[in-house]
């Protein structure tokens, strides 16, 4: 069983898979492509990734694949908890520049579903916390891009003052939205 909420952009959805517990601890069904197009989802997904933040206020993000490579990613927390961000970069959206940020955690068990023409990223809400994502498309250097996670434009509400983010240094050096050029229409 798989429950699929739409969020404030439809487009980006919550999956929340069942999950049956016991005395021995717990059984789920994580991922079913099955489950996902009985919801009208119908995702190909080639990649699986992890990453582990060791510190609370780690922000990766706001990043994206350009086409051929433009991905879909499914989103869930196995360890700690993090304020997931997906913000609309399709040009002809009426959500154009808008964001939805969900709380993910291992306790909660919801996934987010981060459609193809979104910017993505996340900030730790508890330390050494791990992330899985699936992927549509295959991680490709060329068509990486992102966009700046403190453009005051998008109206982000980090959990942590913007000062007190660790990122990387690509993820500080990111254009704000004013400065992209089109790349999802």
């Amino acid at each position: 069983m798989l429950e699929i909420e739409p969020t404030a952009i439809p487009d980006v959805k919550i999956l929340t898979p069942k999950r049956f517990d016991d005395g021995r601890g717990f059984f789920s069904e994580v991922y079913s492509r099955r489950r996902l197009e009985e919801g009208g989802l119908n995702l190909d997904f080639v990649q699986d990734n992890h990453s582990v933040s060791k510190n609370v206020g780690t922000i990766r993000g706001l990043h994206f694949q350009l086409a051929p490579f433009a991905q879909d990613k499914l989103v869930r927390v196995v360890r700690g908890r993090i304020l997931d961000v997906a913000v609309d970069l399709r040009r002809s959206s009426p959500t154009y520049g808008q964001h939805v940020a969900v709380e993910l955690s291992a306790e909660n068990w919801r996934q987010l579903l981060v459609p193809v023409g979104f910017a993505h990223g996340f900030c730790t809400l508890e330390p050494d916390t791990e992330v899985l994502y699936k992927v549509t498309a295959y991680y490709s250097a060329e068509h990486d891009r992102g966009l700046a996670f403190d453009d005051p434009a998008l109206g982000i509400q980090w959990p942590i003052p913007v000062k007190d983010a660790i990122l990387s240094d690509k993820d500080r050096k990111q254009p704000r939205l004013s400065e992209l050029p089109s790349v999802f229409d």
